[in-house]
C-alpha cells in the first residue's frame, strides 16, 4: 500500500511540473489578450491596420503595425536566404565528409557561437558589420536591413547546424550502402539519399531557427536603424516588433493607448513564433516517426 501510495505521489509530482510550461502560456497569452483587448475596443483595432508607426506625436498618434509587421518580415526572410545554405551545407560536411578530428573541432567552436550573448553579437555587427556593408555597397549608413539579417543568420546557423546534423546522422547505413552498391558515386548518395531522407529534421531546424530570428531583440535593435518604414529594400533601415517593444516599453506610460498598442506588438509577435515553433514540432515528430 505504502508503495502504491508512494508511485501517485511522485506521477502526480511529475505532471504537476510537466503541466507547468502549459498553464505559463496560457498565462501568457490571457495576460497579453487582456492588455490588448482594450486596445481593440479603444480606439479600435482598425488602428492597427494603417502604414504609420508614430506613437508620439502632437498633431495624431498612429498605432499602425504594418511597418512593423513588414520590418520583421524582411529581416526574417534575409536572415533565413543567408541561414539556410550555410548551415545545411555545414551540416552535410560535418556529418558526411568531415575527419573524426575536424569534427572534434568544428562541434565546439558552433556550441560556443549559440552560446554567445547576442548583446555581443550586436557590438560586432554595430563596430565592424555595419561598416563593412555601408562601404562594400556606397549606402549613407550601414544601419541597415541587411546588417540587422547577417547578424541574426550568424545567430540562427548554430540550431540549423546542430539539429540537421543530427537528422542526417540518423539517416540508417543501410539506405547509404543500397545506393552505393547500386553504383551511385559518394557525393550522389549525399545529395539524393541522405539529405532528402533527412529532410523532414532539416525542415524543423530551419523552422526553429527562423523562431530564433523572429524573437531576437538586442542585436537587430542595435543595427536596423529603427526606422518604421514599410519597405521591401534590404538596403534601407527598418524597425522589428522586438526591438519596437524593447525600446518603448520603459518609457511609455502605464494603461496609455501606446502602452496598450505595444501588447497588440506582442500578440502578433506571440502568435508568430507559437506558430512556428508547433510547426517546427510536428515536422520534427513525423520525422521521428519516419
Amino acid at each position: 500500500m505504502k508503495t502504491a501510495w508512494q508511485e501517485k505521489a511522485v506521477k502526480l509530482t511529475l505532471f504537476s511540473a510537466a503541466s507547468t510550461s502549459i498553464l505559463i502560456v496560457l498565462g501568457i497569452f490571457t495576460f497579453l489578450g487582456k492588455e490588448a483587448g482594450h486596445f481593440a475596443v479603444t480606439p479600435g483595432i482598425e488602428k492597427l491596420l494603417s502604414g504609420r508607426w508614430v506613437p508620439v506625436s502632437f498633431q495624431e498618434e498612429s498605432f499602425g503595425l504594418l511597418p512593423l509587421i513588414t520590418g520583421s518580415l524582411l529581416v526574417t526572410v534575409l536572415a533565413m536566404v543567408l541561414t539556410i545554405p550555410f548551415g545545411v551545407g555545414a551540416s552535410v560536411y560535418i556529418s558526411e565528409l568531415a575527419r573524426p578530428l575536424e569534427r572534434e573541432i568544428l562541434k565546439p567552436f558552433i556550441e560556443i557561437l549559440a552560446g554567445i550573448p547576442s548583446v555581443v553579437i550586436g557590438f560586432f555587427g554595430l563596430v565592424v558589420l555595419a561598416p563593412l556593408v555601408k562601404g562594400a555597397f556606397g549606402l549613407p549608413t550601414g544601419f541597415t536591413a541587411l546588417t540587422g539579417a547577417a547578424l541574426l543568420a550568424l545567430m540562427a546557423i548554430p540550431t540549423v547546424i546542430s539539429i540537421s546534423e543530427d537528422a542526417i546522422r540518423s539517416v540508417p547505413e543501410s539506405y547509404k550502402a543500397a545506393s552505393l552498391a547500386l553504383g551511385a558515386s559518394r557525393m550522389q548518395t549525399m545529395w539524393r539519399v541522405t539529405v532528402p531522407a533527412a529532410l523532414p529534421g532539416i525542415v524543423a531546424a530551419v523552422m526553429l531557427g527562423t523562431g530564433r530570428v523572429i524573437g531576437e531583440t538586442m542585436a537587430v535593435m542595435m543595427v536596423t536603424g529603427n526606422a518604421a518604414v514599410i519597405t521591401g529594400s534590404p538596403f534601407k533601415s527598418v524597425r522589428t516588433m522586438t526591438a519596437t517593444i524593447a525600446a518603448e516599453m520603459g518609457e511609455v506610460p502605464f494603461g496609455s493607448e501606446h502602452y496598450r498598442a505595444l501588447f497588440c506588438v506582442g500578440i502578433v509577435l506571440l502568435l508568430a513564433t507559437f506558430g512556428l515553433n508547433i510547426i517546427a514540432q510536428k515536422v520534427l515528430k513525423k520525422y521521428r516517426m519516419g
